[in-house]
Parts: structure tokens; sequence; C-alpha cells
């Protein structure tokens, strides 16, 4: 198997409530929940982090078709949501996203940008069929 990342996601809670420490290949992101859920809102928490990354990978799929088709936008504004709606098949998460970019009239290239997004990788992933396997890892002091 061929991992993504050449290095894990490592994430450390001590002693301070919800406040996580999330180690990534190059530094370390703090975590941590709203107060009103008894955190103290030093980060973003998890629904914001599985935000941003659907956010950020928007912005940089559409930047590099953008730049590849050689159009002129400038700046590009992705902003996105979540909330709970009752279905037919039950409680279902559905995501709002929405893209904001000044100068395109055209909407022939509107709709090519809506694909462009709907095919970044983590709006596969978000769409896809995902398998989470979890195992408990004895740390070495424990053996």
């Amino acid at each position: 198997m061929k991992y993504l990342l050449e290095t894990p996601v490592r994430g450390i809670l001590g002693t301070e409530k919800f406040r996580t420490a999330i180690h990534w290949r190059n530094g370390i992101l703090i975590t941590d929940e709203p107060e009103k859920l008894g955190g103290r809102d030093l980060g973003p928490d998890p629904y914001s982090l599985l935000l941003s990354s659907l956010v950020s990978c928007t912005l940089a799929t559409l930047k590099m078709y953008i730049e590849l088709k050689g159009l002129d936008i400038p700046e590009i504004t992705v902003e996105a949501n979540m909330f709970y709606r009752i279905e037919n098949e039950g409680t279902v998460i559905r995501i709002e996203r929405k893209i904001e970019m000044h100068h395109v009239s055209d909407s022939e290239i509107r709709q090519r940008l809506i694909g462009v997004a709907e095919n970044c990788p983590i709006s596969k992933i978000l769409k896809g069929n995902i398998h989470i396997l979890t195992e408990f890892k004895n740390k070495k002091s424990d053996r």
C-alpha cells in the first residue's frame, strides 16, 4: 500500500481538555473546541478542519486550472459550511460550497469551473466510499 503522505499526521492531546497539537510534515497546528463545548477556542475544531481541507483543495485545483487555461481571474474566494438534513434514508450531512470570482460573466466558463471544483481530490474523497481502519498502537514504553 502506498500512502498519500510520507509522514502520517499525528495528534497529541494532553491535560488541556480539548487543546490538541496536530503534527504535520512541516510544523504543528493547534486545534480546540469552541468555548460553548468546553474548549478554549485556541484553534479550529474538527468540523472547521474538514471544511478547510475542502476549501483549500478547491482553491488550489481551481488555481491550477485557471493558470493552465490562461484565464484572467486574479482572485478566488471559496466558503463552505455543513448542516444535517432529514431525507428518505435518514439523517444526511450536507456540505454547501460557494465559489466567488469577479469578472467571470461567461456562463460556460462558470459551469466548467464548477466542474473543476467538483473534481478536486478532497471533493472526490468526501463523495467517495471511505473506510476508516482503527487499531491500537502500543507505545514503546508499554511493551
